[in-house]
C-alpha cells in the first residue's frame, strides 16, 4: 500500500510538469517563430520480486512470467519540436524587414556580451544607425547595412539572404550591399532556450553549420513576411485535457491506498 501512495505521487509530480509545458505552449501561441515544447516520460525502476525464467522451489521449473512492480514515472526531457510556422504576410512598407525562414536554419543574432543567439523570429527593425536588429535591439549578423533614408528609396532582400537597396538616382539599384547567413545544427531540440526567442548552442545541440540561405539544404527566405507559431491549440487542449485526467486518477489512486491502509490499520478494534 506504501508503494501505491509513493508511485501514484510520481505521477502527479509528472503530470504537473507535463501541465507546465503545455501552459508555456498555449501562453505562446501568437508569439512570432515559437516552437512548442514537448514532455516525454520513462517509467521508474522496478521490483523484481520474482525474475522471469527463474526456477520455482518445488516443481524445479522455469518461471514464464516474472513478477516486477513500477515505482512510477519520471519526466526524461521537455524538448523544442522545430516544425515548420505557418507563414503571415506583412507590410510592404520600404523599410520594412520582417524575414521568414522556409526551412531549416537559423537567424544569427550578436548579443552584448559578444556571443552569438539563434532565433527563428524574423521581426526585426532597423535602428538609427541604418541596421537591421531585433526587438531588443541585438544586431543581426550581416545586417549591418547602413540603411540610409535620404539616399535609399527602399530596401530588398533576396531569398538568398542578399541584401540591396533601390536608389533614386542611377543605377537605381544597388546590390549585394549586405548578406545573411542561417546557421543550422545537427541536434536542434539540444538548443538551450533563453527567452526573448533566442537559443544558444550547447553540447548537445553541436556546432552551428552556417551557410547563404538557399545553398547547402539550407532553407530560403521570405522577405515581408513571418513565421507563426508552430503550437496547434485544438492539439494542446486535448493534451491538457489528458493530463487534467492523469493527474485526477493519481489522487484516486492515492485516496484508494489510503483507505485500504486505514483498513488494514483498523484490524486490530
Amino acid at each position: 500500500m506504501i508503494r501505491a501512495l509513493w508511485t501514484s505521487a510520481t505521477g502527479m509530480q509528472a503530470q504537473q510538469t507535463n501541465i507546465d509545458v503545455i501552459a508555456n505552449n498555449l501562453a505562446n501561441v501568437n508569439t512570432t517563430g515559437f516552437k512548442q515544447s514537448r514532455t516525454s516520460f520513462q517509467d521508474l525502476l522496478y521490483a523484481n520480486i520474482r525474475p522471469a525464467g527463474g526456477t520455482t522451489s518445488g516443481a524445479g521449473t522455469d518461471v514464464p512470467v516474472g513478477i516486477q512492480l513500477g515505482h512510477g514515472v519520471k519526466v526524461t526531457s521537455v524538448g523544442k519540436e522545430f516544425s515548420q510556422g505557418s507563414p503571415v504576410t506583412t507590410s510592404e512598407a520600404a523599410f520594412n524587414v520582417d524575414l521568414m525562414v522556409q526551412g531549416k536554419g537559423f537567424f544569427q543574432i550578436e548579443l552584448p556580451n559578444g556571443d552569438t543567439a539563434y532565433t527563428r523570429d524574423g521581426s526585426f527593425e532597423i535602428n538609427d544607425e541604418g541596421n537591421i536588429v531585433t526587438h531588443d535591439g541585438y544586431p543581426l549578423v550581416g545586417g549591418a547595412v547602413g540603411v540610409d533614408p535620404s539616399l535609399h528609396t527602399r530596401i530588398s532582400i533576396e531569398s538568398t539572404g542578399s541584401i540591396g537597396f533601390a536608389v533614386s538616382e542611377a543605377p537605381g539599384f544597388l546590390e549585394d550591399q549586405g548578406q545573411i547567413q542561417l546557421a543550422s545544427f545537427v541536434n536542434p531540440a539540444g538548443l538551450t532556450a533563453i527567452g526573448n526567442n533566442l537559443f544558444t548552442e550547447s553540447l548537445a545541440s553541436g556546432a552551428p553549420q552556417v551557410s547563404n540561405p538557399s545553398e547547402n539544404g539550407m532553407g530560403s527566405l521570405n522577405h515581408h513576411a513571418l513565421e507563426q507559431s508552430n503550437v496547434n491549440m485544438v492539439t494542446e487542449m486535448v493534451d491538457m485535457i489528458a493530463t487534467q485526467r492523469a493527474y485526477e486518477i493519481g489522487t484516486k489512486a492515492i485516496q484508494t491506498a489510503d483507505t485500504m491502509l486505514g483498513q488494514v490499520a483498523g484490524l486490530k478494534r
